[in-house]
């Protein structure tokens, strides 16, 4: 069945909506409710569960947060509700009206990203339960995307690879580089579509996607969320012979999987994935903490100059998600990896949106709050009638 899309519904966007947004990881979820088109939040709250959380556990615990927020579960207080969903494969490349037809489809991809769409898609079955009569609709990472060349999409294997298994680049964090074009369009005085940028969104995944004009040509993860950059407990790009070594010498798949997930990045190699910690632990001594950092630094710098160079120019470098707005320490460091590109180094200044550097005869450098809710909560709003 192909998704139902706000497009192929045929119906306006509504400009006012009190939409529920559910961003659901293994370890937590967070709730947002957000009456549109005010862009602040009504409420926020977020609960811990386990990976292992049963149908209705989950459902126990949408229920609280809702309740939480002090909001009735019926369609007289809540217009939608909006899931994000981290992958859609090549089916999903727009916000997309959950059925069941099309929750099925998204749990299919589940081992493309199996950090996050089997915590979603159970979410989204609680949630259905939970506020039963109230449209759900689904927003993807990998959408944004959509627009990636060919270039950009294919690896360099085998055309039988391609054809049979459907190995090809999807990218991700797209929800967050659409709110972060956005901001950069407002913050710079530009109008959005006349925008070369490199977004580097830096969280617990990272991330960077090179942006022309509205139009995303070229991002660093891949088939799934685990290429590309340095990570809090993901590896990033690693040569492929490594995994070949291990398997040879009898780790299993899951095992080499579970690492690569899981026990690597800043987490690997500094004993932590919390960005405060290391920074202290480095300030002490530490060199596994000092070492996590510089090759944290080197890998999203070199990251960043890589996504330049598909953009004909470079107006301003992005920096977003919980890293790239709370550690301003690294923001500088990175930059003063990126001087060929001629990018000042901003101020170590604790700032969480704003230009931090006009750029003179480099890019500008902005650091932008990502709102990932809004454009999750818009996108189902474009669901409603006027």
């Amino acid at each position: 069945m192909a998704p139902l899309t706000a497009g192929s519904e045929g119906a306006a966007p509504k400009r006012h909506a009190r939409v529920l947004v559910f961003n659901a990881g293994s370890a937590t979820l967070k709730t947002t409710f957000l009456e549109l088109p005010a862009l602040d939040p009504v409420g926020e709250h977020e609960v811990s569960w386990a990976a292992s959380a049963s149908l209705s556990e989950r459902a126990e615990a949408i229920g609280a947060s809702v309740d939480r927020l002090g909001v009735a579960r019926t369609r007289a207080e809540v217009d939608a509700v909006g899931h994000r969903i981290v992958h859609g494969g090549a089916t999903f490349t727009q916000p997309t009206l959950i059925d069941h037809s099309n929750l099925a489809a998204i749990e299919a991809l589940a081992d493309l990203a199996p950090l996050h769409n089997p915590a979603a898609v159970a979410t989204i079955r609680a949630a259905l339960e939970a506020l039963p009569d109230v449209p759900h609709v689904a927003a993807f990472d990998t959408a944004f995307h959509a627009t990636l060349p060919e270039d950009a999409v294919r690896y360099p294997i085998p055309e039988a690879w391609v054809q049979d298994h459907g190995i090809r680049r999807y990218g991700f964090h797209g929800l967050s580089v659409t709110w972060a074009v956005r901001r950069a369009g407002e913050l710079l005085r530009r109008e959005t579509g006349s925008l070369r940028l490199v977004v580097a969104h830096l969280g617990g995944g990272a991330s960077v996607t090179a942006v022309d004009r509205g139009r995303s040509v070229d991002t660093s993860m891949g088939l799934t969320p685990l290429e590309g950059l340095m990570m809090g407990t993901r590896a990033g790009s690693i040569d492929p012979g490594i995994v070949f070594r291990l398997a040879r010498n009898g780790l299993t798949l899951n095992s080499i999987e579970e690492g690569l997930t899981r026990r690597s990045g800043l987490l690997g190699v500094g004993g932590t994935d919390d960005v405060r910690a290391l920074l202290k632990s480095e300030a002490a001594g530490d060199r596994r903490a000092a070492l996590a950092i510089r090759l944290y630094v080197r890998r999203a710098a070199a990251g960043i100059a890589g996504a330049a160079t598909t953009l004909p120019t470079l107006d301003a470098i992005v920096f977003t998600g919980g890293i790239g707005e709370h550690a301003s320490s690294l923001r500088t460091r990175i930059c003063q990896g990126l001087i060929l590109l001629r990018v000042s180094s901003p101020s170590d200044a604790d700032t969480r949106e704003g230009v931090l550097s006009t750029g003179g005869p480099g890019p500008a450098v902005l650091v932008v709050h990502s709102r990932e809710d809004v454009v999750i909560a818009e996108a189902a709003a474009a669901f409603l009638g006027g």
